[in-house]
């Protein structure tokens, strides 16, 4: 089981890092039927929500990509460090987080549970959120 995994997380990967609207259409390659899928801001059941999210990322966000960094994998799942750059409204942005994955029989994803911090990310990049969030940072520190 651990050969085949190790098999869906590579393809899973290269899926992400080379994804394009135009490849939302091979999701069902690496996501079962009834897979479920959880972000900071989403949650989804099926091939066709996971694929809508996806493709709201697209409008959303200019040159979205994925680089996977790191695979720990066993005989039940992966977890992936990965780092997520895009651009919104011209501005550059990255966000770091991982992926807690889980896969059926056949190899394909079940469980996709994303982890990453929306304070630190993303909101503390935004020029007037940000502002806030890192004033919010420096009171409640204990290091300051």
């Amino acid at each position: 089981m651990r050969a085949e995994i190790h098999r869906s997380v590579a393809a899973l990967a290269a899926w992400y890092e080379t994804l394009t609207p135009e490849s939302l259409a091979r999701v069902d390659e690496h996501y079962a039927a009834n897979a479920w899928f959880k972000d900071p801001f989403n949650e989804a059941s099926g091939l066709d929500a996971i694929r809508r999210v996806f493709a709201h990322m697209f409008e959303q966000l200019d040159e979205p990509r994925f680089a996977v960094h790191e695979r720990v994998i066993n005989d039940e799942g992966a977890l992936l460090t990965w780092e997520f750059g895009f651009r919104l409204r011209g501005r550059a942005l990255r966000v770091r987080g991982a992926s807690h994955l889980k896969f059926n029989g056949r190899g394909k994803v079940v469980y996709h549970r994303d982890y990453w911090d929306t304070g630190e990310e993303l909101y503390a990049k935004l020029p007037l959120i940000g502002a806030l969030m890192r004033w919010l940072r420096r009171r409640l520190s204990a290091t300051r």
